[in-house]
């Protein structure tokens, strides 16, 4: 990961592309870009664009390049898709900027420390399971700013109030309610969230959706405590320590959060799981 860091830093004023960053981290692309958004809270895409707009404000204010010079030095088509760009993270235009009362963003280049950690055990369990259907409603999100945490805990409240959930319920398979995080574009910056059931019915409702999930196999991890929070927490461990400790790689499938409990999902006795697909 530090070795990526380095490789864009020496080539922001260069062609990125995710899958060479990810070479040089020894990933796949889709591991590497749900690992480095998992660690840092920023997309690929997103954090290179942020270092090179950072970087380029300081170019315009210590040297005396033309606009149009810096814009194109760091991948942007015209002078007014970089002012675009720069006026959205600095607040001001490129010409401003210049002004030394003008005040701006700085995102700092990132650094990953190694810390010594496995004082808490992580329990888990691999589990082989046929290709089922699932039927339910989604919803297209971004991951740019964690826009995709706001938006899925907003369907889940909206989905229990007007009855959809209970709905579902009622038709639930063995796994309950699930969400399911599904059709990563390749970007890795947008992604289809469904909240749904394994299909047991014979007729689905006609404003209900119907998607396969493929046979695959699952790590399994249970998650104890209180929702919306207990999640997030399980998630972050499973990039930070599991997979670094174990040599499986995400398989680039469908996840799943999967609430097999009908208790109170707000009690810090809630029991739920995260299945995460996954290759050897």
């Amino acid at each position: 990961m530090i070795d990526s860091i380095e490789y864009i830093e020496s080539n922001l004023d260069n062609d990125l592309f995710i899958e060479d960053i990810a070479v040089i981290a020894c990933m796949s692309k889709f591991h590497f870009q749900r690992m480095f958004t998992m660690l840092t809270g920023y997309t690929v895409s997103e954090y290179i664009r942020n270092r090179r707009i950072t970087v380029a404000a300081q170019e315009l204010i210590n040297s005396r390049s033309k606009v149009i010079d810096v814009a194109w030095k760091y991948g942007y088509e015209s002078p007014e898709s970089f002012t675009k760009a720069f006026r959205r993270i600095h607040g001001t235009t490129p010409s401003e900027a210049r002004k030394k009362s003008q005040s701006l963003k700085a995102y700092p280049k990132l650094s990953f420390q190694i810390q010594l950690k496995g004082d808490v055990e992580m329990d888990y369990k691999i589990v082989e399971k046929d290709g089922f259907t699932i039927v339910g409603k989604s919803i297209r999100t971004t991951t740019i700013g964690g826009e995709n945490n706001r938006r899925i805990a907003a369907f889940w409240d909206e989905s229990n109030r007007n009855g959809f959930t209970a709905e579902l319920a009622k038709n639930c398979g063995p796994l309950g309610l699930i969400g399911i995080c599904m059709d990563f574009d390749k970007q890795q910056e947008n992604l289809t969230y469904l909240i749904g059931a394994e299909k047991n019915m014979d007729q689905t409702p006609p404003e209900w959706e119907e998607k396969l999930i493929p046979h695959a196999t699952w790590a399994v991890f249970p998650v104890h405590g209180a929702m919306p929070h207990a999640m997030p927490k399980v998630w972050k461990r499973i990039f930070s320590e599991w997979f670094p400790a174990t040599g499986y790689e995400h398989a680039g499938l469908s996840e799943m959060e999967v609430y097999l409990s009908d208790a109170d999902p707000y009690s810090k006795n809630y029991y739920s799981e995260i299945w995460i697909p996954i290759n050897k």
